[in-house]
C-alpha cells in the first residue's frame, strides 16, 4: 500500500529542505572520512565497497530503464549495511574520549595506538539490536579493545547472537519487543556509566543516532560514484528509518532537482513510518504479530530520521510477509542473465515495495515509474541467519 507524502508533492529541489548543519553531517565530506575510521580494522589491503549490480533483466520485465541493487552482503565481513553504522560511531567516540583524557587532538589511525587502546579498555558500550547492529557495535568494540554489551529480545535468532558473542560481547536478553530491549540498554547505561550506541533517537534526538546514520553515508557516496547517471527513484526498507533518511539526505544534497523519489518500505505489521506521516508527527504503533523482516520489526521511529523522511520522503508504503519472501526468491533465483543476490529477509524488501509499486497502474503513475525510470535497491543485509534464509527459500512440505 502506497501513501504519498503531501509536504514533499511540489519539491522541485529537496536540497532546499536540508538545513546547512544536515547538509554537512549528511555530505560528502564527511561520507568520505567513514573508512578512515573502519578501514584500518580489518587491515588496509581489505575490501571496503561493496558491488552495485546491475539488473537488466527485471527492469525490462518490469518495463522500467535500469534496476541497480547495492549489494551490502559482503560489508567489512559483517553481512550488513550496519557494519558502518555502530562500528563508526564507536570509533568516534572512543577518539573523541581519547582526546579529552590526553588533552590533545588525535586522527583516525590513532585508534589504534597503544595510548587510545589503552583509554579504550576502560570503556563500555552497549545498544539493544535485532541483530546487525549490535554485531556492528560489538565489532567496533572488539576492533579498539573496549568491552560490548548488547540487549536482545527473545526473537533475536541464535546465529545472530552467536555472532555478536564470538566479538567478545556479554549478550543480555530482555522480555518483550525491540522497544523494550531499547528501553532496557538505555536505562542499564544510564545507571552504570556505559555508552549507549543507539541507532535509533527515541523519545528525545540524539548525537550518537546521527552518528550511525553519518556512517551510512559511505554506502550513498559509493552509489553516486558508481553510477553515470542519478536513479530516479529510490525504494528502501526501513525500521526506524536510519538507512533511508541517511540515503535521502545524501542524495539531497549530491543530486539536488536530480535527486531520487525516495519511497520507504516498511512491514505492514511494523509500520510505525508510515503511521507517523500519517499522523505529520513521530508516533508509536503497538507491537503486532512478529514480521518475517525480523530486522524491521520497529514500532517507534527515529525522531532524527523521521524528521528527514517526513521532508525528503516521496512516499511511505508497506509490504506484507509473502509479498517480502518472493522478493527475496527473485533476487536468489533472478531473471536469466541477472546475477543471483543473497539478501536476508529483511535485505529484499525494496524490492518487494517496488515489485507492489511496478504492478498497480495507479502508483506507478503516482510515483512516475516508467520506461524511463532508473530504480535503485539496496540489499541491506545478507544471509545473517543462514538457517531461517534456507528455510524461506526452500519451504518444507
Amino acid at each position: 500500500m502506497l501513501q504519498l507524502n503531501p509536504q514533499t508533492a511540489h519539491i522541485q529541489d529537496p536540497s532546499h529542505r536540508l538545513t546547512a548543519d544536515e547538509r554537512i553531517t549528511f555530505g560528502a565530506e564527511a561520507a568520505a572520512r567513514v573508512p578512515l575510521y573502519l578501514r584500518h580494522a580489518e587491515g588496509p589491503q581489505a575490501p571496503f565497497e561493496t558491488p552495485l549490480r546491475a539488473l537488466p533483466g527485471l527492469a525490462d520485465a518490469l518495463g522500467l530503464s535500469a534496476v541497480h541493487v547495492k549489494d551490502e552482503s559482503p560489508r567489512l565481513g559483517l553481512g550488513s549495511f550496519k557494519a558502518l553504522g555502530g562500528a563508526y560511531a564507536v570509533a568516534r567516540l572512543v577518539l573523541e574520549t581519547a582526546e579529552h583524557r590526553l588533552g590533545r587532538p588525535l586522527a583516525p589511525a590513532d585508534l589504534w595506538t597503544a595510548p587510545v587502546r589503552a583509554i579504550a579498555e576502560t570503556l563500555t558500550f552497549t545498544c539493544a539490536t535485532d541483530g546487525n547492529h549490535g554485531r556492528s557495535v560489538a565489532h567496533g568494540a572488539a576492533q579498539v579493545g573496549a568491552r560490548a554489551v548488547i540487549f536482545v529480545h527473545p526473537g533475536v535468532s541464535a546465529p545472530r547472537r552467536a555472532a555478536m558473542a564470538a566479538f567478545g560481547a556479554t549478550i543480555t536478553e530482555v522480555p518483550g519487543s525491540y522497544d523494550d530491549s531499547v528501553a532496557a540498554a538505555a536505562r542499564v547505561a544510564a545507571a552504570r556509566g556505559w555508552i549507549l550506541v543507539s541507532d535509533t533517537a527515541w523519545p528525545e534526538p540524539g548525537r550518537v543516532p546521527t552518528l550511525v546514520m553519518q556512517g551510512y553515508g559511505a554506502l550513498a557516496r559509493e552509489v553516486v560514484d558508481a553510477l553515470d547517471a542519478p536513479p530516479t527513484h529510490l525504494f528502501i526498507q526501513a525500521g526506524v528509518g536510519g538507512i533511508a533518511a541517511a540515503l535521502a539526505a545524501y542524495f539531497a544534497g549530491a543530486y539536488g532537482p536530480s535527486s531520487p523519489r525516495c519511497i520507504v518500505v516498511e512491514p505492514d505489521r511494523a509500520a510505525c513510518l508510515s503511521a507517523s506521516a500519517t499522523a505529520g508527527r513521530a508516533v508509536e504503533v503497538a507491537p503486532g504479530a512478529p514480521t518475517v523482516m525480523a530486522m524491521l520489526e520497529c514500532y517507534a521511529p527515529s525522531l532524527t530520521a523521521f524528521d528527514l523522511l517526513s521532508r525528503l520522503a516521496t512516499g511511505f508504503m508497506t509490504v506484507s510477509d509473502e509479498e517480502d519472501i518472493a522478493a527475496l526468491r527473485r533476487l536468489a533465483d533472478p531473471v536469466r542473465g541477472d546475477p543471483a543476490i543473497v539478501a536476508g529477509e529483511s535485505g529484499a524488501a525494496g524490492l518487494a515495495g517496488l515489485l507492489q509499486a511496478a504492478a498497480d497502474p495507479e502508483a506507478r503513475a503516482a510515483l512516475g515509474l516508467d520506461a524511463g525510470s532508473r530504480v535503485l535497491l539496496v540489499a541491506t543485509e545478507g544471509a545473517t541467519d543462514p538457517e531461517r534464509y534456507a528455510a524461506l527459500l526452500h519451504p518444507g512440505p
